[in-house]
């Protein structure tokens, strides 16, 4: 199973992710990314910390664990510099010499192979959650699984366009991006097997993943979503980010 979603979620986020970077409207980047947001909080709070905090040893060790993953989330982004482009920006706000520029033209691929590296590791990372949420429980390693590739499909779309707008053409950018969602496999067969002798360490990377899930929805994604601010623009973001939520909780209870 952690093979297959890992393989599976990789391959059909970076396609899906092709598709509409090259295809779709400009305004569905920001829609989707609303969904992901819900998917990353649905996934948080009713699946990994319910589960997180009934196999950890105490309730104050598994916060504290939480609060030091978020911490350690923000420190990490601070050092590496590597700001994932969510879509919207890249897309919405093209014109924004802010963000354009900032990740694309004129650097001779520099701006596409930081992302693709920063991707990578991101991507490894999201294997290692998936397989430490099978080997918990199945239920809860499905419902994961679900949440990741929601939020990886407007990163890859985000990533896509960097590499576009970094010089690369179509078919490198598909191949670099299926290339980074490798790691994914690698991240979950890994975890499978270090995690199987360590199962110990489940509870901490499940309170990780919860502190990831949650850091990436309200650091990196929500502030994107203020700078539309008419009625009409929060109230889409506001449903969408329920269906988001309400999917997760549809998939946890079918998958029961």
């Amino acid at each position: 199973m952690i093979i297959l979603v890992s393989l599976s979620g990789g391959v059909l986020s970076v396609l899906c992710a092709a598709f509409l970077a090259l295809k779709a409207k400009a305004a569905w980047v920001p829609m989707l990314i609303s969904y992901a947001i819900g998917a990353l909080l649905g996934a948080v709070f009713l699946e990994i910390l319910p589960h997180a905090f009934e196999v950890s040893s105490s309730p104050e060790v598994m916060s504290a664990t939480i609060l030091a993953g978020i911490l350690l989330f923000f420190i990490l982004e601070k050092l590496v510099l590597w700001r994932h482009c969510h879509g919207e920006e890249c897309e919405v706000h093209a014109g924004d010499t802010h963000h354009t520029h900032k990740h694309a033209g004129h650097d001779h691929g520099r701006s596409g192979l930081m992302i693709m590296i920063g991707d990578t590791f991101h991507n490894f990372v999201d294997g290692v959650l998936i397989a430490a949420a099978f080997l918990a429980d199945v239920h809860l390693g499905m419902v994961t699984a679900i949440a990741i590739i929601a939020h990886e499909i407007p990163q890859e779309v985000g990533d896509f366009l960097i590499l576009l707008h970094s010089g690369y053409n179509k078919r490198q950018a598909l191949l670099f991006n299926l290339f980074s969602s490798m790691a994914t496999l690698i991240g979950g067969v890994g975890a499978y097997f270090a995690l199987g002798q360590l199962q110990a360490w489940i509870p901490t990377i499940l309170g990780l993943a919860a502190a990831s899930m949650i850091y990436v929805a309200v650091a990196d994604l929500i502030p994107g979503l203020h700078k539309r601010t008419e009625l009409r623009a929060t109230l889409q973001q506001a449903g969408l980010i329920s269906l988001g939520v309400i999917s997760i909780w549809l998939a946890g209870e079918l998958v029961h």
